[in-house]
């Protein structure tokens, strides 16, 4: 007889228990499982059982992060392609349409000029009349506007479509300045400027002293060093209000060590040596005692104030002439001291 298999009887087993259930009224689950089924469904149930197969999945030529920058980077080209034309499409509009070219010069707009004419500025923009605006130098107008002797400095903007504006600040006058028997100005730099249009030759509105012994042939350093020892001789004698700045007529800087005034008395012109230092104490001797040494000296011509306790009279009168010393506290009676002037080494030895 052959032999059954285990699943053979299994199955024959399971057909058994269901001819016998209705009959004996028993459910299939009282029915006792065989320890087989169970052992079935473990190994179903089992976390060792061998996995599915996986499924291959298809990867792209560039990984994902670098397929991200790639797409920035086409963007910003994008932008900046986008940007550039624009600029070339403003370029080319600003640098040829006809609303950004300067008319005439009723576009330029001066300001703050009042001793330089208008004339002289627009020469300065004569070529530039037709242009686009664009093209106009800022930096080197502004250069050539400095070259006019009344302008010290001066800014040069553009205004959009077709219009300048400049600004020029002019040079302040500080003395009158004798050039070839004519009377220009000069500032406190040195510079010289010519009396301005409209004023008259002898000065117009002006009240300043003369400054001589300086020519305008001389390097403008040097002018601007002596005209640094005249707004000093200025500064010390208008100190405290006291405007004795007035009563000059001329000073000579020939000499910086000894600066000389004139003053303009009405009883008579009287020079004064003033030194290098200590302007306001020695005008002020001069002030203090001049009429006394007007009555001892009715000669009275100039006076050397440059030392202590005493006044040289008459200094500058020609060779041979007597020189008288007076007392600096105009006591009558003042020794001649030998009548004669103090040499250089006595005055070295004198000097403030």
């Amino acid at each position: 007889m052959p032999r059954k298999d285990a699943s053979t009887i299994v199955d024959d087993e399971l057909e058994a228990v269901a001819n016998d259930s209705p009959r004996s009224g028993r459910r299939f689950e009282d029915v006792p499982m065989d320890g087989r089924l169970l052992d079935l469904e473990d190994e179903a149930e089992s976390p060792f059982l061998r996995g599915q197969k996986r499924v291959p999945v298809r990867k792209g030529p560039l990984p994902r992060k670098a397929l991200d920058r790639a797409k920035s980077l086409l963007l910003l080209l994008l932008v900046g392609g986008i940007a550039a034309l624009i600029a070339v499409i403003l370029f080319r509009y600003g640098t040829q349409s006809w609303r950004f070219q300067l008319d005439s010069s009723d576009n330029i707009e001066i300001g703050g000029a009042h001793n330089v004419s208008r004339a002289q500025v627009l020469e300065v923009f004569g070529a530039d009349i037709d242009r686009n605006i664009f093209f106009v130098s800022l930096s080197e107008r502004q250069k050539q506007l400095q070259e006019i002797p009344w302008v010290e400095s001066a800014s040069v903007m553009r205004f959009l479509p077709n219009r300048l504006r400049v600004a020029v600040k002019e040079r302040t006058p500080v003395a009158f300045f004798e050039i070839d028997s004519h009377i220009a100005l000069i500032d406190a730099h040195g510079v010289v400027l010519d009396m301005p249009p409209g004023q008259p030759a002898t000065g117009g509105n002006y009240s300043f002293p003369v400054i001589v012994g300086m020519t305008d042939t001389e390097p403008l350093s040097t002018r601007a060093a002596r005209m640094k020892i005249y707004a000093q001789l200025i500064r010390e004698l208008d100190s405290g209000g006291t405007q004795y700045s007035r009563d000059l007529s001329d000073v000579d800087l020939s000499d910086p060590d000894d600066v000389k005034a004139t003053v303009a008395d009405p009883q008579g012109a009287v020079l004064l040596h003033l030194g290098s230092s200590n302007f306001l104490d020695r005008f002020r001797t001069y002030v203090s005692h001049v009429q006394e040494w007007r009555t001892q000296f009715p000669g009275l011509k100039s006076l050397d104030l440059r030392y202590q306790h005493q006044v040289i009279v008459n200094p500058d009168e020609v060779s041979g002439a007597p020189s008288s010393t007076a007392a600096a506290g105009g006591a009558a009676g003042a020794p001649a001291a030998n009548n004669k002037k103090p040499d250089a080494n006595e005055g070295s030895r004198k000097h403030n």
